[in-house]
């Protein structure tokens, strides 16, 4: 070979004595190839000086090598630790992440119906939040893969928590310490109404409830955005309209549970000795505050939507058995936020 001659894939191939497409799976790291193969057409891209031209490579395939991430919120943790878990997977896998930041549901139409026109990419990430049946088709045409993070779509992959079975963690927590007059902070996003979590959180608070003989009190019971300051202003107003103050309160989130917390310290009351507090995720500042709560992983989530993306692309065999979404684990954290309730 003329040392003047950048060595080509087919130099690469004929180094490592396999055939042209096994060493172009093998250098984008495609399934089908074994470790033993791949280690040695990669020793012999080393050895030659091979050097892979992203746009060539994604001329050759057919595909961007990009992938959309569309987020309705930037500012909130949960959404940073999707997006991070998301882009550790997606750049490990060589491809490029393009986030976008798209408000209200509206917004959020018209950009996904946009999306094909401006810049192709291979796939899109919604995190929690749906997409319609007209994006979803136009996106579709394109070829576009779709995954969400974050919440369940039955159209398409997704990578969620089970919103029921999160709540009922908490909720049996208190139950089971002997609380009946439980007080329900429950997110909701006034964009899309019911997605994704409020409906299923709430349902676990009023069936739990019920299974004791309790019936929820609409006292006792408030809906807010994910705001901890919203949060905290819905306790003071259900302390001040309650004829006799809730013994535990259960909060949606982690953040609207700081509010919680907030509001019954500067009332005078102590957390838990006369009020016990739960919240659900596991926010970073739940450690601190001694915040009982029910946790998810929110970055693994993200990497398992990430790696959902690969699958759709032909980028990485599915596991075994594996559906059509993957529901991520929760569990109770105890702090010290909760305690039996006063005799």
């Amino acid at each position: 070979m003329n040392s003047q001659t950048a060595p080509s894939l087919a130099d690469v191939a004929r180094h490592a004595g396999v055939s042209l497409s096994t060493a172009s799976r093998a250098l984008n790291d495609a399934y089908g190839v074994s470790a033993v193969t791949r280690a040695r057409v990669l020793e012999s891209a080393t050895a030659l000086d091979f050097v892979v031209s992203p746009d060539a490579r994604r001329l050759a395939s057919g595909t961007t090598g990009r992938v959309a991430v569309v987020v309705p919120h930037i500012e909130r943790w949960f959404f940073g630790q999707m997006v991070s878990g998301i882009e550790r997977v997606l750049s490990e896998a060589d491809f490029d992440i393009l986030l976008y930041h798209v408000d209200d549901a509206e917004d959020r139409r018209e950009f996904l119906a946009r999306l094909p026109a401006r810049r192709k990419v291979d796939a899109v990430v919604v995190v929690a939040f749906p997409v319609g049946e007209a994006e979803r088709e136009r996106l579709e045409l394109i070829g576009a893969k779709i995954v969400a993070a974050g919440g369940q779509s039955a159209s398409y992959p997704y990578v969620c928590i089970d919103d029921v079975n999160a709540g009922r963690l908490a909720m049996d927590h208190l139950t089971s310490l002997g609380h009946r007059r439980i007080a329900m902070i429950a997110g909701s996003d006034p964009d899309q109404p019911g997605w994704p979590a409020t409906p299923g959180r709430s349902r676990a608070y009023e069936s739990v409830l019920e299974a004791l003989g309790v019936s929820p009190d609409p006292a006792l019971v408030r809906e807010v955005d994910w705001n901890p300051v919203n949060a905290g202003k819905a306790m003071a107003d259900i302390l001040d309209a309650a004829g006799e103050p809730p013994t535990a309160v259960y909060a949606h989130s982690d953040e609207l549970a700081f509010g919680v917390l907030h509001t019954l310290r500067r009332r005078g009351y102590r957390v838990p000795e006369d009020i016990s507090v739960v919240g659900i995720d596991n926010h970073p500042l739940a450690e601190l505050l001694d915040l009982t709560t029910v946790a998810q992983d929110v970055g693994e989530q993200g990497a398992a939507a990430a790696r959902l993306v690969l699958h759709a692309l032909g980028r990485r065999q599915p596991e075994p058995g594996a559906g059509p979404g993957v529901v991520a684990p929760v569990r109770l954290i105890e702090r010290a936020s909760t305690a039996p309730p006063r005799a």
